[in-house]
């Protein structure tokens, strides 16, 4: 089965139209199977309060859904996150309070200028059969992507009679039934038991799938969103501290001072830091908690507090 992953912006109380109720914590996941795909629709529970849950769900998905029915400062945060984390492609739904020549104006000089804007849930609903995957790295050679597994967790929980289960997106490669893979950051051999996709059992799932996997030799407990699993050696693992080019998000207005604490987002994993600024435009991050990454992945700098726009910028961490 191909997967194929949204997001949802704006107002989420489409969701239950387009898919049934799944996994739900401060994000919800909806999904619906038909005969070729697996179709994920995520969301946060908890935004505007919280910043951390829209920026995981946006890194959930290799698509978006923004259904508009008010243009205000936290419509404008939502297109920031998504065009931060590449999110290119995707459609706009608005209610009739809302222009659509105001949305394309709010697009139109941003990585959401692609974004098909539609007239009704139905539509939407047909444009999103006619799609097709976004399988990235899917023209590599099969031995290639063996050595380049990531999965992104989301959720973990332990489950009766069968162990550990982990939620989570293949993001890198592919994973196969009693493949021998590395929990990072905490570095813990892991071995998978099985797969399931929309609770069937496969024996092997590519990226984009959303997986649940049955793993071995470590406890729920032991797992936090944000954990890669991955090939040995392939992730990379900050320990006290890491430098970045930043590039400041035009909207932030606040100056960055090295007495505040801030928040960084790296792929789902979310850390209280403090910030210096060196020269060139770039910043040493310090924190205390190890930061999983791979190479080149980028690391968004929030403030959570602030009144106005919170995404500060991002860097690539090389």
């Amino acid at each position: 089965m191909n997967s194929i992953n949204f997001v949802i912006l704006g107002d989420t109380s489409i969701a239950s139209e387009l898919g049934k109720k799944g996994t739900s914590s401060d994000i919800t996941i909806h999904d619906k199977k038909t005969n070729e795909n697996i179709i994920s629709y995520c969301f946060a529970n908890t935004y505007p309060e919280k910043l951390q849950p829209l920026l995981q769900s946006v890194a959930m998905a290799d698509y978006a859904i923004i259904n508009i029915s008010k243009l205000d400062s936290f419509l404008g945060e939502q297109i920031v996150a998504a065009e931060t984390l590449g999110i290119k492609n995707g459609f706009i739904l608005h209610s009739y309070e809302v222009d659509p020549e105001k949305i394309k104006n709010i697009i139109k000089n941003t990585g959401l200028s692609s974004f098909v804007i539609l007239d009704s849930l139905e539509e939407l609903k047909a444009k999103v059969s006619e799609m097709k995957p976004n399988e990235g790295d899917a023209e590599k050679s099969n031995d290639e992507q063996s050595k380049n597994t990531c999965v992104v967790v989301d959720h973990a929980f332990d489950v009766k009679g069968v162990g550990t289960v982990i939620l989570g997106t293949v993001k890198q490669g592919e994973i196969k039934t009693y493949d021998e893979l590395v929990l990072s950051p905490d570095n813990k051999p892991i071995l998978v038991k099985s797969i399931q996709m929309h609770d069937d059992p496969v024996t092997i799932s590519k990226r984009p799938s959303r997986v649940g996997l049955a793993i071995k030799a470590v406890s729920a407990k032991d797992v936090s969103r944000g954990d890669v699993i991955t090939s040995p050696g392939l992730a990379k693992i900050a320990n006290t501290d890491f430098q970045i080019k930043f590039i400041k998000n035009k909207y932030f207005k606040e100056e960055i001072s090295e007495t505040q604490n801030y928040m960084i987002s790296v792929g789902l994993q979310i850390r209280t830091v403090k910030v210096k600024q060196l020269p060139e435009s770039t910043l040493q991050i310090s924190f205390e908690k190890p930061v999983a990454y791979l190479k080149n992945e980028m690391c968004i700098l929030f403030r959570p507090d602030s009144k106005g726009m919170r995404i500060m910028g991002y860097g690539l961490l090389e």
